[in-house]
């Protein structure tokens, strides 16, 4: 027991000593805390930061962001992809003012209900905001805990993390779950880095399986990743009379659902010839006049998602002929468009 307390207190007292300065951690209230945990997943906090605090000013509180047009969250929401957690967090936010008066629940059991709450956000929400003994366990903590305990089961197969769980739940600081859990998880991010940590200085070193038994750089153990699947796009991109063109609603249960995209052509190999183009764009748009065709880049631009990659080429169709349900080029901005295609927009209209 005494190992255990110890543990938690070192962390803690490291933690109050150097930890970050981040938006988030001025407040225990489960609205900021949800959305701070929300937009950091799969987020770097560097990027995630500046998102946060757009959200946070934008949409003040739950009330708030229940009220907001799907489009419009979509919109900010852009650039850190996943697009599925924007739709959830709108979703629970509008779940919580119909059915829980605005309030979140202040149990794990509840909370874990909601649409876009796993058991990481769940315990976060519960231990920091409402002092609730639940641990968190992500990344971070895995790596801790596998190095200071010599843990080499795989953290992503179906045991690694119900036994994670179980001895981060162990070593919980009851009276103060929440600092326990950031201390944990801070000390992760900050000292026991992925690779080249500097065990030297850590505060832990002296009781540390990896650093004694030289392991540091084998914990903790991951199995192999899936293979990651490629993929050929090819949009056509109207361009009327420099002026309009047109764009559509992804609709299909694939990347980027819900987003705005130009209509989209995926093959098998890279095309090098105009000839599929120019017979998919003379039926999406019902070309009647004369019309030109070129490629916009030479060489696929390469867009790299967590299980794919992107082989992404741009046809641009210029036609002078009045075409039905186009968009002009400066109201695209209003349409919540993949980072890929608002790169490409910005470098097309200069």
């Amino acid at each position: 027991m005494s190992d255990i307390l110890n543990f938690s207190n070192t962390l803690k007292m490291w933690y109050l000593m150097n930890k970050r300065d981040l938006p988030w951690r001025k407040s225990k209230d489960p609205y900021l805390i949800w959305l701070s945990e929300i937009i950091m997943q799969q987020t770097r906090i560097a990027q995630g930061t500046s998102y946060f605090e757009k959200f946070s000013e934008e949409y003040q509180d739950v009330f708030a962001l229940a009220r907001a047009d799907e489009k419009q969250v979509l919109n900010h929401w852009q650039g850190l992809g996943y697009y599925s957690r924007a739709r959830n967090l709108l979703y629970t936010a509008r779940l919580i003012v119909d059915h829980h008066d605005g309030k979140f629940p202040d149990q794990y059991k509840e909370l874990i209900k909601l649409k876009g709450i796993g058991d990481y956000t769940a315990s976060a929400i519960a231990s920091i905001a409402f002092d609730q003994p639940h641990a968190t366990v992500d990344g971070n903590v895995y790596r801790v805990l596998s190095r200071f305990f010599g843990l080499s089961t795989p953290i992503n197969n179906s045991k690694g993390p119900k036994e994670f769980k179980a001895l981060a739940q162990q070593l919980i600081d009851k009276e103060d779950p929440g600092t326990h859990n950031q201390a944990l998880m801070e000390f992760g991010a900050l000292v026991c880095v992925p690779k080249n940590p500097d065990c030297n200085t850590c505060v832990l070193n002296e009781s540390c399986y990896a650093l004694q038994h030289k392991r540091v750089n084998q914990l903790p153990v991951k199995l192999k990743k899936l293979k990651i699947k490629k993929r050929n796009f090819n949009f056509i991109v109207l361009n009327v009379k420099g002026e309009s063109t047109f764009i559509r609603q992804r609709k299909n249960k694939d990347i980027w659902q819900h987003l705005y995209e130009f209509p989209l052509y995926e093959t098998s190999q890279t095309l090098t010839d105009d000839v599929a183009i120019k017979n998919m764009a003379a039926k999406e748009f019902d070309l009647q006049g004369s019309y030109s065709i070129k490629k916009m880049n030479h060489d696929p631009v390469v867009h790299k998602l967590t299980h794919q990659t992107l082989y992404t080429s741009f046809w641009i169709i210029e036609t002078d002929e009045n075409l039905p349900n186009t968009v002009p080029w400066t109201d695209l901005d209003r349409y919540a468009m993949p980072v890929l295609l608002q790169n490409f927009v910005d470098k097309y209209r200069g």
